[in-house]
Formats: structure tokens, sequence, C-alpha cells
């Protein structure tokens, strides 16, 4: 269905529905051009070792779409050419519901989802992907104006992988199959409310807001180093030999420059190491299943080398002594 099209049911388009006397070539190439005519347009390759098969199901939320696809689709393509073929400009989340890892490449960008996982892709831009012999995916297209109204920088964060334990996306996946479980919308209140939700989903699962929202205020480069940075921070604040230095070399950039883009975003190193580690030292401690393991055990654990010193900053933190939180 072509972005902006006004329907109040949802739409169907399957290769099942092709005349059976075509073979699988002529039937794919008829799939294509209706496809190209219909919906939008996009240069698809089949796998060579299945029969042919595609559908697409799509469903309209006010000015949104929440669109499925399946098959032996093995590769897609938008080039200049077919944006300039059908000029849509809107966003979409890539969901991946398949086995198969879908792996492309947008401005500069290449990507990689795995089963559950998502990326922000945009119908304006260049775009490649590529599957296996039979693929399953979702798409949540959005308005180009109505994304970008509701978050600031919204191509920064094209291309970038949405883990599939993502709260945000969970949540997100959820309410749509909720949706498209039920009838089409029609109560514009309802409409609007919807709306509504699934972009702030996308805006969270994405961190356009939320967590990390400080990438939302900066563009392209620096906005790829932060995530960068923080990546590093998350994957080794246990560490106890982490250091801003450590990091900075690791990714090839100055230590005043990591030292600036923390600052900037607000917070330090040693304060984003200090939280993510008494972060962890609290879950432990909550959880009864390490009420056999010494505090001084689940402080090691956590990155700390003090003991005393993990002690004051708990107390600071939480308000309580670390024995008070088990």
């Amino acid at each position: 269905m072509r972005e902006g099209a006004v329907t109040l049911k949802k739409n169907v388009f399957s290769s099942v529905d092709l005349p059976s006397y075509l073979d699988d070539r002529a039937r794919f190439a008829l799939w294509q051009d209706i496809h190209v005519a219909e919906i939008w347009s996009v240069e698809y390759a089949i796998s060579a070792n299945r029969s042919f098969a595609a559908a697409i199901e799509a469903m309209p939320v006010g000015p949104l779409v929440l669109g499925q696809m399946a098959g032996t689709i093995q590769h897609a393509s938008r080039k200049t050419r077919n944006i300039a073929d059908d000029g849509r400009d809107g966003y979409l989340l890539l969901i991946n519901n398949g086995d198969t890892r879908l792996s492309g490449a947008q401005v500069g960008r290449d990507y990689s989802v795995g089963k559950g996982e998502a990326a922000l892709v945009s119908a304006s831009e260049a775009l490649e992907m590529s599957g296996g012999d039979s693929n399953v995916w979702a798409n949540i297209v959005v308005p180009r104006e109505i994304l970008e109204n509701a978050f600031a920088h919204a191509d920064d964060r094209l291309a970038l992988t949405v883990a599939a334990d993502n709260e945000a996306l969970a949540m997100l996946r959820r309410y749509c199959s909720f949706l498209e479980a039920g009838p089409v919308l029609v109560s514009p209140e309802l409409i609007t409310h919807a709306t509504e939700t699934i972009v702030d989903l996308i805006g969270l699962a994405i961190g356009a807001k939320g967590d990390p929202a400080e990438l939302a205020g900066m563009r392209g480069l620096r906005a790829a180093r932060l995530q960068a940075i923080l990546d590093k921070i998350r994957d080794n604040f246990a560490d106890p030999a982490i250091s801003a230095q450590q990091v900075a070399q690791q990714l090839r950039l100055s230590v005043r420059y990591v030292h600036d883009l923390l600052q900037e975003s607000g917070a330090s190193f040693a304060e984003r190491i200090l939280e993510l580690r008494l972060q962890r030292a609290h879950r432990m401690l909550s959880d009864r299943r390490n009420d056999r393991m010494r505090i001084s055990e689940i402080a090691l654990l956590s990155g700390f080398s003090d003991v005393s010193y993990f002690n004051r900053c708990f107390r600071r933190r939480f308000g309580s002594t670390p024995s008070g939180a088990r």
C-alpha cells in the first residue's frame, strides 16, 4: 500500500493469488511488477534454492502502516532510480521475525539484524538488504514529517541495530500485534492515540528519546562515536582495569575527545562506570539466588576492587548498606 493512501481494511498481496499456469520466473516477474505499481519501487531477487513464494500484509493505523512480509525474497535493493520512481520519503522500522539474519547498508553504515532485532531505515536513502533462502520480517512505516517532528535528528539513528531484548522494542511488537489482531481503527481519537503510542515506542527503541537520549542532540559522526564509547563502557564496566585511555585507544580516539563527548552528553566516564557497577551490585544483592555469595564477591564481580569504597558508594547511591539491600 502506498504511503498516504486511505484504506479501511487490511491489504494482502500474495504470490498464491497469481495465475497458476505461470512458471516460477514469470510469477516472480509479475509479482514484482505489481509490487512496484501498487506498493513501492524496490528491486528484488529470489532464492535459487526454493520455489518462489512471497506474501505481504499491510494494515493502516492512521498515517502509519504495519506491514509483514514472508517468503523466498533473498535480496532487496532500493536505488536512486527507485526513490525517484515513487518519491517515498518515510521511515521504516525493520524488525526481523525469522531465523535468518538480514544484513545490508544505508548512509554508509552496515547493519545486521538477527531474530527479534530491528533497525531504522529510510525510504529516501539508497538501501540494500540480504537474507537467507526464506525470510520473515515486519516493517512499521512512518511518514518522515511525523518521526522528525517527534524526534530531532532521526537520521542519526539510521541503520543502527536495536537488540532483541530492548524493552521498548518488545513492547512495540506486542502493541502492534494487538492492533493487527483486531479491525482497522476508524475513530479519530483512537487513531491519534495509537499513532502517538507507536511513534513514542519507536523513539524509545532506537534511542531517539530516553536511554540513550543523549544521542538525539548529536549528529552524524559525533553521535556514532558517542554510541561506540557508550557500548564499550556498557560491555566492560565490570573490568577493574577499564579506563578512558583504554577505550580511546581501542576506538582510535584521543582521550580528551572521549571525555569531551561524555561530558557533553551529561555524565563523565567515571560517573557512568560507577553507576553501572552499583546497578549491577544492587541487582545481584536483590536476587535470592545470590544469597550465599559474600558481599565482597558481589562487589568484585561488579568491578569494585576496594570493598570499603564500594560500601560508601552504595550507601550514598541507594540510602542503605549492601547487606540491607538483601
